[in-house]
């Protein structure tokens, strides 16, 4: 079955494929439409329904504490009066203003052990390695991937729990990983908090946590050490992930059971195989979108896919009016979705046109 899409908004946007398949698009629960885009020396944070709507002057600059540094994942308050860096040897919060409020130190992401600095905080060490991290919605914790060394020689990533008033650590979890990098993923109810860790052939590890402000409980879903974390369920408890190399995506419930599995669609005509791409999430509390783009050689034959979200049956492949549309696809919950044109540097956002209903929280 084919389903029509319908163009809702459209903007030039350079830089703008990280908000489909990097990690720039920082949705949250009250503000599912900031996008953190570097640029420069700079983080830019924009609000993607003043973006569509022409204003192009981000809501909030901060200057870069490590300029040279490009990796890790990095977050900004929910009030936007600040942002926490993950760098490769600290955690750093900062104010648009550039004025370190406080950092907290971590072991390098770099991979030599016991390698030597120069002592410039500006320097960067061999290695592409990076951790993340993230503000809890309420703005009040700041959860970070980082590198510890309990002994001298010895490598143990941790995963704490900062307060974001002053970079004080809270709570720790050791870690049985050696990330290639990693990113946060907020749960709507404000509490939970998911870690997903890419460690390249050696597999992926998915935590789940909450802190109390007196203990910290963690549930480690990592019996396949295959399962990508990709998106949390806007309507019911229960979060989406796909298997490493694209053979099934599955609903899970809180505890990690699976609910519901979809494996491999069948191959477009002319291919021999289709696997899932690592971009998918919820259109709605109803739909799922899925991306088969990467395995099907030929971008004129590159599908997107509605599934039930309960179920993960077929309700059909998209067709856009505008002609075929390859790459990843970013959906944003209320009914829409994003895609990026990379040789016009164009960021499009698409619903079904056939909806009975579009509940769009742009409006």
């Amino acid at each position: 079955m084919s389903i029509t899409a319908q163009l809702r908004d459209s903007v030039r946007l350079p830089g703008g494929r990280e908000l489909v398949s990097g990690f720039a698009l920082e949705d949250r629960r009250d503000d599912p439409y900031r996008a953190l885009l570097r640029n420069g020396h700079e983080l830019e944070v924009y609000d993607l329904r003043e973006l569509f709507s022409g204003e192009r002057a981000p809501k909030a600059v901060f200057p870069l504490p490590w300029p040279r540094w490009d990796q890790g994942v990095h977050s900004v308050s929910p009030d936007g009066t600040f942002a926490v860096f993950s760098g490769q040897r600290s955690v750093r919060a900062m104010g648009a203003d550039g004025k370190t409020l406080w950092e907290y130190r971590h072991s390098c992401w770099g991979p030599e052990l016991d390698h030597p600095h120069t002592g410039d905080e500006q320097e960067v060490c061999r290695g592409s390695e990076h951790g993340s991290c993230r503000i809890s919605d309420d703005g009040r914790l700041v959860w970070a991937h980082v590198v510890g060394q309990p002994e001298p020689g010895d490598w143990q990533e941790r995963w704490v729990v900062l307060d974001a008033r002053d970079g004080r650590e809270l709570a720790r979890l050791p870690l049985d990983s050696a990330a290639a990098g990693s990113n946060h993923l907020s749960h709507p109810d404000g509490v939970h908090m998911g870690l997903c860790i890419g460690m390249g052939q050696d597999g992926i590890l998915l935590y789940w946590a909450r802190w109390d402000r007196e203990m910290l409980t963690s549930w480690d879903l990592n019996e396949d050490r295959n399962r990508i974390l990709t998106d949390v369920h806007p309507g019911y408890p229960g979060f989406l992930t796909v298997e490493q190399y694209g053979a099934d995506l599955r609903l899970h419930a809180p505890d990690g059971a699976v609910i519901a599995e979809r494996k491999e669609p069948e191959p477009a005509v002319g291919e021999d195989e289709a696997y899932w791409d690592y971009g998918c999430g919820f259109v709605d509390s109803d739909t799922v979108i899925a991306s088969t783009a990467d395995s099907d050689r030929d971008p004129e034959r590159a599908r997107h896919w509605l599934l039930d979200a309960r179920t993960l049956r077929t309700r059909g492949v998209v067709t856009y009016p505008t002609g075929p549309v390859d790459g990843d696809v970013r959906p944003l919950g209320d009914g829409t979705w994003l895609t990026y044109d990379d040789e016009s540097e164009t960021l499009n956002r698409w619903a079904r046109a056939d909806a009975s209903s579009f509940h769009s929280r742009f409006r």
